[in-house]
């Protein structure tokens, strides 16, 4: 079967689709033939070996897919061939077909929207549960969301108005910040002189940022007494230094949300708060904006999209024509 193919971690001009063996299902495991693959931007970070975990040469990036059961290997019950599933994995789905434990499958309706379905998993899981769990985001509060027309922010965004907050979206360019007001933003603002921007606008209760590096502070500043600030990444490249006077003098609360801690410590939340997700998005209350869909044979091109920022809400890579 085809799969890209990461044979050295740095460049992602280096990667190149190659043709691996076809996996088969051990014991509590199945192989789902893949029809979408979402790129999040730690997809990128593990190419590059810049990631918490590394993943050893060579291997098959993406984490995140939609699709149909090929092969259920034994011990795994509640799942059969043809069924329609989506799912997540560290590295493996920018493949025709991937085998993952059964556990870290979702069942889908018969005919579900499999890209939608590809689209709608880490990025908004991520968002969904550090503003729910974590920022505690509470209806007439207002929500700032940096890198807002990205997956995460894009879902916060959309996440914010439907919990009642008011959303102030952050985002570098125009088209991306017609893109965040037409997802429910009541504001949109670029990031030069953003303390003040984000003052002007009455500053901000929560504060969600995936992207780190310089425009952390600013919006720290910008939060209101008793503020909650919560990272869930590092996009722009920059851990940032937090001044932990403003924390102090301002009340603020600095928080993290980062899906293994809460695995390991608080699973139940997690899974009620996929279950919350997954009515929302068959009510139709959440629908992802895909941004391009591109074939497998330029996977490496999708992930240079997401990496160099040209693109707003989710990139897909299928592994047949993206218009079929």
């Amino acid at each position: 079967m085809k799969a890209l193919r990461c044979t050295a971690h740095g460049s992602l001009d280096d990667l190149a689709v190659h043709e691996i063996p076809e996996p088969v299902a051990g014991p509590g495991q199945v192989v789902v033939e893949v029809r979408a693959a979402a790129v999040n931007f730690a997809d990128i970070l593990v190419v590059q070996g810049a990631y918490q975990v590394a993943a050893p040469v060579p291997f098959t990036p993406g984490s995140e897919f939609a699709g149909r059961i090929t092969e259920v290997g034994p011990d795994v019950e509640g799942f059969a061939p043809g069924d329609a599933v989506s799912g997540s994995v560290f590295v493996g789905a920018f493949a025709q077909r991937v085998v993952v434990p059964a556990t870290s499958l979702t069942a889908l309706p018969p005919g579900a929207d499999l890209r939608a379905a590809a689209a709608s998993g880490v990025s908004y899981a991520t968002a969904y549960h550090a503003l729910t769990l974590v920022a505690e985001l509470r209806a007439g509060e207002t929500l700032a969301v940096l890198g807002a027309a990205g997956g995460v922010g894009l879902a916060a965004v959309q996440l914010g108005r439907l919990l009642g907050a008011r959303v102030i979206a952050v985002a570098s360019s125009e088209r991306k910040r017609g893109l965040c007001l037409a997802e429910g933003a009541d504001i949109a603002l670029p990031y030069d002189d953003l303390k003040r921007r984000l003052a002007d606008a009455g500053g901000a209760d929560v504060v969600l940022d995936p992207v780190g590096g310089d425009h952390a502070e600013p919006a720290l500043r910008a939060l209101r007494w008793g503020g909650r600030y919560v990272t869930v990444g590092f996009a722009g490249g920059e851990i940032p230094r937090i001044p932990l006077n403003l924390v102090m003098l301002k009340g603020i609360s600095v928080r993290g949300f980062e899906f293994g801690g809460w695995a390991g410590h608080e699973r139940d939340a997690l899974v009620r708060g996929r279950a919350e997700l997954a009515r929302l998005f068959l009510t139709g209350e959440l629908k992802p904006h895909i941004h391009a869909v591109y074939p497998l044979e330029d996977a490496a091109g999708a992930l240079a999209a997401v990496a160099g920022r040209s693109s707003a809400g989710k990139v897909l890579i299928v592994p047949a024509d993206p218009d079929a």
